[in-house]
C-alpha cells in the first residue's frame, strides 16, 4: 500500500467508519489538515484588529484564493486587474516578505459576483506546491518545487460554468487529485505529483459545475480512498486504480442544488449540503458503511433548514458547528442532526469556511468582522473583531498566526512561533 497508515488515526470517540488527519503545523491544503478545517494550534488571539495583535499585512490583487503553507512560507493565488495574468505568490510566514511570484498567462472572463479569476487554493508538500489555474477559457494544473521551480505543466482542457473556475487539488503521497466538475462535464482526475502525467481519470454523473474540495477518507476494512460530494451525491474511489467504490445518490436534490462547502466526515457519516442563488438549501447526511451503491439504505438524516451553502462546516466530538452564509451560527448533533443551538451573530453575510483551533470558532464575513465562539454545546461569543477590509477566502493557521485574505491585504495575526524543523 503506496500511503503510510502512520498518516492515520482512528477519532478520539471511536468512530469506526471514518479518518481523523494527524494534527500538524503546517496548513497544506485549503482548509488545513485533510480539509477538516481544525488546527493544531492552541495560541491564536481570540480579540484582534487592525491596531492589536496584528503581526503584519501585505497588500494583495484580486482573488478569493485562501492561504495555504507549508515549512513556514504562504502560497496564494491573485489576478492582476485586467485579467492577462494568474500568479501564484510564495511569502515568509514570519513577516510577510515575498519570496518568488510565478506568472500564468490568462484573460478576463465571466464569473459570479463574489467569485474572482483566481479562486482555488494550492495544494503542497514538502517537494512541490501544486496550483490549478483558469486562464478564462481552460484549466491547467502547475507543479513548482518550493523555490519556485517550475517542475512540471498538465492541460485539463476547457472548463464550463457560469460562475467561473474555483477548483482546488489534493496531494496524497504521489499522486495530485482533482475534482473536475463543470457544466455537463465531470471527473475525477488522478496525477503523478512527481511528473504531472494522467495515472487515471474516472467520469462521473454530470450536472452543474460543483466547487467542493475531496477528502480522504478511511472505511472500515478499507485503505484510504478519496470521498467526492457534488450535485449528483458523493462517492469514494480507489486511489491506485480511480475505481469507484461506494455512492450515494442525490435522488431528492430535484432543484440540482450545487455543492461548493467541503464536506464534513465525523460519527461515521459524510455531511454535506447544495445551495443555489434563490436561498434553496438542502443537507444530507449518510453513512459511510457498506459497498457499492448505498442509495436507497444509506441516508441517516436530511433537512432544507439552516445550514450553509458556501461555508464549510466544522465538527467537534459528536456535535457540528457552522456559520451560514446569512451569519447565523449553529450547533446540531451530527449523528441525528437534532438543533443543540443556533444564534445570529449580526447582519453579516459570510462566504468563508471557518477554522477551529484550541477549541474555538473563527468566522470571518464579507463585511471586515471576525467572529471567534467557542465550540461548545452552550453559545457563546467570545469576540467580534473588525478588520478595513472585505473578507470571502477562508482563513489559515499555521505556527501561531492566523491568517486571514482581505479584499486589499493579507493579515496575520498572534505571535509567530517557529517550530523546530
Amino acid at each position: 500500500m503506496f500511503l503510510r497508515r502512520s498518516l492515520w488515526a482512528l477519532s478520539a470517540l471511536g468512530c469506526l467508519t471514518c479518518c481523523t488527519w494527524l494534527a500538524a503545523a503546517d496548513w497544506g491544503r485549503f482548509r488545513g489538515p485533510n480539509g477538516t478545517g481544525i488546527a493544531a494550534d492552541t495560541s491564536l488571539p481570540v480579540e484582534f484588529g487592525e491596531e492589536s495583535g496584528l503581526a503584519w499585512k501585505v497588500p494583495v490583487d484580486a482573488g478569493n484564493s485562501s492561504p495555504v503553507v507549508f515549512g513556514g512560507r504562504i502560497y496564494f493565488q491573485t489576478a492582476n486587474a485586467d485579467g492577462s495574468e494568474r500568479r501564484l505568490r510564495c511569502l515568509a510566514l514570519a513577516n510577510g516578505k515575498e519570496l518568488w511570484v510565478r506568472q500564468v498567462s490568462g484573460k478576463q472572463a465571466k464569473v459570479h459576483p463574489k467569485s474572482s479569476l483566481a479562486s482555488g487554493s494550492a495544494a503542497v508538500d514538502a517537494q512541490r506546491v501544486v496550483m490549478l489555474f483558469w486562464d478564462g477559457e481552460t484549466l491547467s494544473v502547475h507543479a513548482y518545487s518550493p523555490d519556485g521551480d517550475p517542475l512540471w505543466t498538465r492541460p485539463l482542457g476547457q472548463f464550463s460554468s457560469q460562475h467561473g473556475a474555483g477548483h482546488s487539488p489534493v496531494l496524497v503521497e504521489n499522486r495530485v487529485l482533482v475534482a473536475n466538475d463543470q457544466d455537463g462535464v465531470a471527473e475525477v482526475v488522478a496525477l503523478d505529483a512527481k511528473t504531472g502525467e494522467v495515472l487515471w481519470k474516472t467520469p462521473r454523473t454530470a450536472n452543474r459545475a460543483n466547487y467542493s474540495t475531496p477528502t480522504l477518507v478511511e472505511r472500515p476494512g478499507q485503505p484510504p480512498e478519496l470521498l467526492v460530494v457534488s450535485t449528483a451525491g458523493t462517492a469514494t474511489y480507489d486511489l491506485a486504480s480511480g475505481s469507484e467504490t461506494w455512492k450515494w445518490n442525490w435522488k431528492s436534490n430535484t432543484k440540482q442544488l450545487r455543492t461548493v462547502a467541503s464536506p464534513l466526515v465525523t460519527q461515521g457519516l459524510v455531511i454535506f449540503s447544495g445551495g443555489n442563488g434563490p436561498g434553496d438549501r438542502q443537507v444530507a447526511a449518510v453513512r459511510l458503511d457498506g459497498q457499492g451503491d448505498v442509495t436507497e439504505t444509506h441516508l441517516a438524516w436530511e433537512t432544507h433548514k439552516l445550514f450553509p451553502y458556501v461555508p464549510s462546516m466544522l465538527a467537534r466530538g459528536e456535535h457540528l458547528y457552522f456559520v451560514n452564509d446569512a451569519g447565523i451560527a449553529g450547533c446540531f448533533l451530527a449523528k441525528t442532526g437534532e438543533q443543540v443551538w443556533s444564534h445570529r451573530l449580526g447582519e453579516a453575510t459570510v462566504y468563508a469556511s471557518p477554522l477551529m483551533a484550541g477549541g474555538r470558532i473563527y468566522a470571518p464575513a464579507e463585511n471586515g468582522k471576525v467572529f471567534v465562539l467557542n465550540a461548545s454545546p452552550e453559545y457563546e461569543l467570545l469576540a467580534t473583531n473588525q478588520l478595513d477590509d472585505s473578507i470571502i477566502a477562508s482563513p489559515a493557521t499555521a505556527d501561531g498566526l492566523l491568517l486571514i485574505r482581505g479584499k486589499t491585504h493579507l493579515y496575520a495575526f498572534g505571535k509567530y512561533q517557529p517550530p523546530a524543523r
